[in-house]
């Protein structure tokens, strides 16, 4: 059993940002300007932006742009294995980002005048 209806939240996010552009229509046109840069480059190809947009959807843990990249990642062909393999590079950065704030936190408690 799924913990969340996915397809259904999707949905709502959809609908929720079109209330938003309506509100405030530059901000999400700046947003949907971002957001196409990439395509116009010809560097990588579609599904690669987004198993790139999955693994940093779990790092910024954003339900709504995992499952805005999900849908895109299967119209654009991507396995489960190709979305595993993402979010196993996902995990891994996020291991080495707490390895090296680790590193931080010992260097501040090290100069902390009581430490």
């Amino acid at each position: 059993m799924s913990m969340l209806d996915w397809n259904m939240y999707r949905e709502q996010i959809i609908a929720r940002v079109g209330d938003l552009a309506r509100l405030s229509p530059d901000t999400v046109r700046g947003y949907g300007t971002l957001g196409g840069a990439g395509n116009k480059t010809g560097h990588l190809d579609a599904k690669t932006r987004e198993l790139i947009a999955l693994a940093v959807a779990v790092s910024l843990r954003c339900d709504g742009c995992i499952t805005s990249h999900v849908d895109a990642a299967i119209k654009l062909g991507a396995t489960r294995e190709e979305v595993a393999e993402a979010l196993g590079v996902a995990v891994a950065i996020n291991a080495g980002a707490a390895i090296i704030y680790s590193t931080r936190t010992l260097d501040a408690f090290a100069m902390h005048p009581a430490g």
